[in-house]
């Protein structure tokens, strides 16, 4: 990463504030942004760990990688589910990073913003009390721009990422964890990654979030025109609808 792209790291002292581990939330709009994300942890000394599909675990070398790294698996259901939630904690104790992109999948905001969330970043941190950090990245998109075929290495771009403080979900963490709480938790986290974004681009965010639901196009994988999965939705893109099915097994 540092080889194909400059970067601009802001707000990384916050990291360095936190006891312990936590769950870092951020924007989706390129396959390669866990890669940029990744990157910004690592160098900050807090091993990035993704929420990803079971699947990917499967094959010899990617899931010998991926299990040395301690990457997270996430059954669709059944006693798997529960042994995610436990790695989860495991990690968060050890004072690791636990990334979970609260979109699900690649945004399909026409301008890039962030779109509606899933509940998987919020279950997991109503349910283990980690901080959630909101993090917003801009740039990589132009080396690698959503469903490319191909790096756009020239001229030379920059990943610039922004850390925000962690979202205030104290008021809900004593109140039952139905679907009221897990939204407005939601709500509250693509907000502040939402903000952050806007503050890296200089524009003001849109006043109401896509919804692919209202949209005639897929939730996951490529939509209308742009058919087919794309290569980060199988992977840790998918982290938080993976999560949703996590914690509604466990």
């Amino acid at each position: 990463m540092t080889l194909l792209m400059g970067r601009q790291w802001q707000g990384t002292e916050k990291l360095a504030a936190l006891s312990g581990g936590f769950i870092a939330c951020p924007n989706h709009c390129t396959e390669i942004d866990p890669l940029t994300i990744g990157h910004m942890l690592y160098n900050n000394g807090r091993a990035p760990h993704f929420l990803a599909k079971a699947g990917l675990f499967k094959p010899p070398v990617v899931g010998h990688i991926l299990r040395g790294t301690k990457q997270v698996p996430v059954e669709r259901g059944g006693a798997g589910a529960g042994r995610s939630l436990e790695v989860a904690r495991e990690i968060i104790d050890e004072g690791g990073a636990i990334i979970v992109y609260p979109e699900g999948t690649l945004t399909r905001d026409p301008d890039m913003w962030p779109m509606k969330g899933h509940t998987g970043a919020a279950r997991l941190a109503l349910k283990t009390g980690a901080p959630v950090v909101p993090i917003a990245h801009w740039g990589d998109h132009e080396l690698f721009p959503r469903y490319a075929k191909r790096l756009h290495v020239f001229p030379r771009k920059k990943a610039r990422v922004l850390v925000g403080d962690p979202v205030d979900l104290s008021d809900l963490r004593e109140r039952p964890m139905d679907k009221t709480t897990l939204v407005e938790a939601t709500d509250r986290i693509m907000a502040a990654i939402t903000a952050l974004l806007g503050e890296l681009r200089g524009e003001e965010p849109p006043a109401v979030r896509w919804d692919p639901a209202e949209h005639p196009e897929t939730v996951h994988g490529r939509g209308g025109r742009d058919a087919g999965r794309g290569a980060g939705e199988a992977g840790p893109a998918a982290g938080s609808a993976a999560a949703d099915d996590a914690e509604a097994a466990s």
